[in-house]
């Protein structure tokens, strides 16, 4: 067994049994292999410790998201055999279903009047290149491939809620956010200085991603995320706006190894990588599908094919 087998099948004294997690796709194009790795970790631990997974569609951004990226989606789930517990619907395809972002849009909208009224959240008419441009003159200059801080231009404007559309949460707070990684373990991080202010609903209504997934998992009952090291940057902010909304418990978070091209960097969806429906439409089978997945995932598997049903051996051997 490799090391980094033995380190998946370690994961398994860490997690707790009978936990609730999600596969949370956003339909802004195909599925990739790299979101196969990630499914593959979601199903995987969630089959190996009794635990449940439920189907997300995260269509919280209108302008990019399409109707037939998510028929694509949903498609190659059902043809890889990856099943979810719950997608609020016999047949999700159908209809509405409670997992669908966009169909949650009023609950968000709820959740973010009463942060309004707790003095929590206010309107925001700062352009990113205003923000930059505020940051270069506070000595903070724009970095390529960093985030840009928000420097709470807008928090003591007293704008009038009809100004704009867009609403950012006040995290002046420093205290840290501490969290165990239930892979990298302990982490601590400071939001205001991370980003400063997160921004919930942007200049044209779109309820963000921080926002949106926080109070998804909320009241959908996940206590444990999987997801790639990539949004491990982004926990500490979701933990302080899940206070602050009033989720009493704090879920657990797993961030797991990315699949990177040479150069380092992720796959993607816009660059059309490695398309699930272009390698069924080339001749692979599910199970050749998966057990490439596992491998790049570094699993200890050689890649070899493997079917739905059987990856909870992958972390329980």
């Amino acid at each position: 067994m490799t090391t980094k087998a033995r380190q998946a099948t370690a994961l398994l004294d860490r997690m707790p049994s009978g936990f609730t997690t999600r596969f949370a796709p956003a339909p802004t194009g195909h599925l990739h292999l790299g979101h196969l790795v990630n499914a593959i970790w979601v199903w995987g631990l969630a089959a190996a410790r009794g635990g449940r997974v439920l189907l997300r569609i995260e269509d919280h951004d209108r302008g990019r998201c399409r109707p037939e990226f998510e028929r694509s989606i949903l498609d190659d789930l059902d043809w890889l055999g990856l099943v979810p517990d719950a997608a609020g619907t016999d047949d999700f395809r159908r209809g509405p279903t409670p997992h669908r972002q966009s169909d949650n849009l009023a609950r968000y909208e709820a959740v973010l009047r009463e942060l309004e009224a707790e003095g929590r959240a206010y309107p925001c008419i700062c352009s990113r290149t205003e923000i930059a441009r505020a940051n270069a003159e506070m000595g903070q200059p724009d970095r390529a491939g960093q985030e840009q801080r928000y420097p709470g231009s807008c928090r003591d404007r007293g704008l009038g809620a009809d100004v704009t559309l867009a609403r950012r949460l006040v995290v002046r707070e420093s205290n840290l956010e501490e969290f165990k990684d239930l892979r990298l373990g302990p982490q601590a991080q400071d939001p205001p200085s991370q980003c400063g202010d997160v921004l919930l609903r942007d200049r044209a209504g779109n309820f963000t991603y921080q926002f949106a997934v926080v109070v998804d998992d909320f009241d959908q009952g996940v206590n444990v995320v999987i997801r790639g090291e990539d949004l491990l940057d982004s926990t500490g902010r979701q933990l302080r706006i899940a206070k602050l909304i009033g989720r009493p418990a704090p879920p657990r978070f797993l961030h797991h190894p990315l699949v990177l091209h040479p150069d380092g960097s992720k796959l993607s969806k816009s660059a059309g990588d490695t398309g699930i429906g272009e390698l069924r439409s080339n001749g692979a089978s599910a199970a050749e599908l998966l057990g490439r997945a596992a491998g790049l995932a570094g699993l200890g598997h050689d890649g070899l094919p493997i079917h739905a049903q059987d990856l909870a051996g992958l972390f329980a051997r």
